[in-house]
């Protein structure tokens, strides 16, 4: 070098773990997150699902006809995909611990990542085939659901190895800020493309491109260019950010085979009974309350028509002005995280959900002023639930096994994915109203906040920090 040159820099301390510094491995992981709201906003909420169970699938003699047969085709098709994804369900509370598991065993969680979103995005894009064809609606309606059930399985096994990834990018000291910087791209990434696929393809008689709504075709173009957005912003976190070290002996552990990865799994299962039981006891007490969460978007936009009046456009609004707020408390909620603990914030914001769901239901009828009010007020505690449970868990789980917890994770939400829409629809069978399934929801968040508030969490923080 020569003399004048100026001096290099001096490289940053090493992480002691390997986990990769500065601001760009944090980007990128929640760039998976951004990405992923095409899944969560389009696919699953407000464009696919809600279009194969539309008057678009029934035949148009009936859709002509109306009234009860109308009614009836349309709740047939709603069975239809409720079983579709209740198997989906099924095979993921299956699968998501066994794949997690193995991804911990190898330590190629980077891989299981790729392999997952990628299926997830072809899964996606082949949902463009499905079209509401009147010679063959029963036939696109199942391959609709299929798809979709498949997309969902392998969504959330990508979704174990994600979370897994998480103390990756982070440190202890910063868990619930990465977790809520994750958790609001997510609902930012929603409101930027439901804003492009609204203006460009949805809500125009003649979109983008000359696109139309002539065989479907606004919302399989959305749903095309859907896939597309996730799988652009699913790369950065496959480069950025690296699996765990590999051992001072340059090899990585042996591939775990299937029966083994469920050996472990229930003998790890009875240790973590036996050694951290708070923590077995919070998965249970969690997959409770984040299905109300869940609950809450599910039926979101069901309630804003049927009860408060909302028009189809109005709810789409309503949809991506709820992605901002939920967005913006996710992000602040984060850094709340690291001062008072993701505990405390799940605690207040479960109630903040009870307070607010008792209103929407108390003003039910009161018209669109009211729900935007309530509905709005909602939004504020679910992200900050969602992210600061991440957060919690991350903290509470011994290092080396995160993907396993995860996966137990997913596995106890998908076990209790039937309470919510079963509370929803008793309380409205029973009461005759639609209003009375917001009680319903908000029944399921109050048992989730009942089964947590007696737990002694930071015994388990103690029990995963001495690990």
């Amino acid at each position: 070098m020569h003399a004048d040159a100026a001096p290099t820099p001096a490289a940053p301390a090493p992480d002691p773990v390997g986990r990769p510094t500065g601001r760009w491995p944090v980007t990128a992981w929640a760039l998976w997150d951004w990405g992923s709201a095409a899944f969560n906003a389009v696919i699953t909420t407000f464009v696919f699902t809600r279009w194969i169970t539309s008057e678009s699938f029934v035949d148009p003699a009936v859709v002509a006809e109306g009234g009860d047969a109308l009614d009836a085709a349309l709740a047939e098709h709603s069975t239809w995909l409720g079983w579709g994804l209740t198997g989906a369900g099924v095979l993921i509370a299956v699968l998501a611990p066994m794949t997690g598991t193995r991804a911990d065993g190898s330590g190629r969680r980077r891989r299981s990542l790729a392999v997952q979103t990628a299926v997830t995005v072809a899964v996606c894009a082949a949902m463009v085939l499905v079209r509401p064809d009147p010679d063959a609606l029963t036939t696109n309606l199942v391959l609709g659901i299929a798809l979709l059930a498949v997309a969902n399985i392998t969504f959330e096994l990508a979704s174990v190895h994600y979370n897994a990834l998480l103390p990756r990018v982070a440190t202890p000291a910063t868990l619930g800020r990465v977790s809520g910087i994750g958790w609001g791209a997510g609902y930012v990434g929603g409101i930027v493309l439901l804003l492009v696929l609204f203006v460009g393809f949805i809500n125009p008689e003649v979109g983008w491109f000359g696109v139309t709504g002539e065989d479907g075709w606004n919302i399989r173009v959305a749903v095309l260019l859907s896939a597309l957005w996730f799988g652009v912003f699913a790369i950065p976190v496959l480069l950025a950010v690296p699996d765990e070290p590999v051992a001072a002996s340059g090899r990585r552990p042996a591939r775990v085979g299937v029966v083994e990865a469920y050996r472990r799994l229930v003998a790890d299962v009875r240790d973590l009974w036996r050694h951290s039981r708070s923590t077995v006891l919070f998965l249970l007490a969690s997959a409770v309350y984040r299905d109300g969460l869940a609950g809450v978007f599910t039926f979101g936009a069901v309630i804003a028509s049927g009860t408060f009046g909302f028009s189809a456009s109005e709810v789409v609004v309503f949809a991506i002005a709820a992605n901002v707020v939920a967005g913006i408390a996710t992000v602040l909620a984060g850094l709340l995280d690291d001062r008072v603990g993701p505990r405390a914030l799940i605690v207040t914001s479960l109630v903040g959900l009870v307070v607010a769901g008792v209103a929407t239901f108390a003003l039910a009828g009161a018209g669109t002023n009211a729900f935007w009010v309530c509905g709005l007020l909602l939004c504020v505690f679910v992200g900050p639930a969602q992210s600061a449970s991440r957060s919690l868990l991350t903290r509470m789980t011994p290092p080396g096994r995160e993907s396993q917890i995860f996966g137990l994770y997913a596995t106890t939400g998908r076990a209790a994915s039937f309470l919510a829409p079963f509370a929803f629809s008793t309380f409205v069978a029973v009461a005759g109203s639609q209003r009375w399934g917001i009680l319903g929801i908000v029944l399921v968040i109050a048992i989730g906040l009942a089964a947590l508030l007696p737990l002694s969490l930071t015994a388990a923080r103690r029990t995963a920090d001495a690990a």
